[in-house]
């Protein structure tokens, strides 16, 4: 493997296309030598997106036999896709086939210090990952596979770092219960709009739905067992998601230590606004490439506290920003394992206290 430092990304959709312009944007900053890309379909409705990428420095991969289609259409690839993966010391698997890719290609490439990231919805491709929550479980040349956790787990993850566990990661948690209301499909999917509420399944005996299971696991590489309990519906809206949560404690805290919590962690911010469009707008004219990388929005005014030890109130997910934010520390903890941290110091403009 070449020892320049190259970040491949694999699928151009919601997380892949804004990473591409990301990873680009911060190059230098970032300390990465090259970005590659890899587009499966040559399609004339993307051919704007990849001539775009391709401008902000990005070099387009293309399987072979789509090669000469991609040509035709007006888009210039640069390397062939397993080429593409050879020479890259880190790749962001953005396809809803990850595991797929990992039996079939990945296995291949592994080791040489090549890193590979998949995202929430490729359920044991490895390690699961949320920046800030379990960055101490990362080890060195063990983990060359990480899955950066779903976006609303990451909020669920944020919510009860934040209240039950501290820096200390002290297991103060009896019990965390979390109602996932999800947005439709993205603004940038053109199917799956919905005509109304969608009411979805506990399929997971022990967890409720993959939200609260992926948090506990996640919680598992921190060596704590926590008691988490999630279902999921679909709103039909395209903005945000949203979560009503319902966290009780072992031991008490008041209200003022608990805004204290909320407020010291960088990772959290507060609103005073009560509707996911206006957050959502919020982002899109402030935040980077439109994402707020924050991984919770709680709104203020929904906080109550029952006694000391129940915490009840609902916070907006900003659908990919977390994920992005922790595809972005896992390609810099890849590359600069010892310095990722202050890697990521040109982001941190587009965190927010309030919103």
């Amino acid at each position: 493997m070449a020892h320049k430092k190259i970040v491949h990304i694999v699928g151009t959709g919601t997380i892949g296309e804004p990473l591409i312009g990301i990873l680009s944007t911060f190059r230098e900053q970032f300390g990465i030598d090259e970005v590659t890309f890899h587009k499966r379909t040559p399609l004339i409705t993307d051919r704007s997106k990849v001539i775009v990428s391709c401008s902000k420095g990005a070099k387009l991969s293309v399987d072979k036999e789509s090669w000469h289609k991609f040509v035709d259409m007006g888009m210039q690839p640069s390397l062939e896709a397993e080429e593409a993966i050879e020479r890259a010391s880190v790749i962001i698997d953005c396809t809803p086939v990850g595991n797929e890719n990992k039996k079939q290609i990945y296995n291949k490439y592994a080791g040489n210090g090549r890193g590979f990231i998949a995202q929430g919805s490729e359920y044991g491709f490895g390690k699961m990952y949320a920046r800030g929550i379990n960055d101490k479980a990362l080890v060195k040349g063990k983990d060359d596979f990480i899955q950066v956790v779903s976006c609303n787990t990451h909020n669920l993850a944020v919510l009860i770092d934040t209240v039950a566990l501290g820096l200390e990661k002290e297991d103060n948690l009896e019990e965390g219960r979390f109602v996932c209301m999800r947005r439709a499909n993205d603004l940038s999917q053109e199917g799956e709009f919905i005509p109304a509420p969608e009411v979805g399944k506990h399929d997971d005996t022990q967890f409720g739905t993959h939200q609260g299971r992926d948090a506990h696991y996640l919680f598992k590489t921190l060596g704590l067992n926590l008691n988490i309990y999630s279902s999921a519906l679909k709103l039909n809206t395209q903005y945000m998601h949203t979560i009503h949560f319902n966290l009780k404690l072992r031991r008490g805290i008041n209200k003022d230590e608990l805004m204290r919590r909320f407020q010291s962690n960088g990772r959290v911010a507060l609103t005073n606004k009560k509707s996911s469009a206006s957050v959502f707008s919020f982002g899109r004219d402030h935040g980077l490439f439109g994402r707020i990388l924050n991984q919770t929005v709680i709104v203020t005014q929904s906080l109550a506290m029952r006694g000391d030890k129940e915490i009840i109130g609902t916070c907006f997910t900003q659908q990919d920003g977390n994920s992005l934010l922790s595809s972005l520390a896992a390609t810099l903890w890849f590359l600069y394992p010892e310095s990722y941290e202050e890697k990521l110091e040109p982001v941190r403009p587009y965190f927010f206290s309030e919103i």
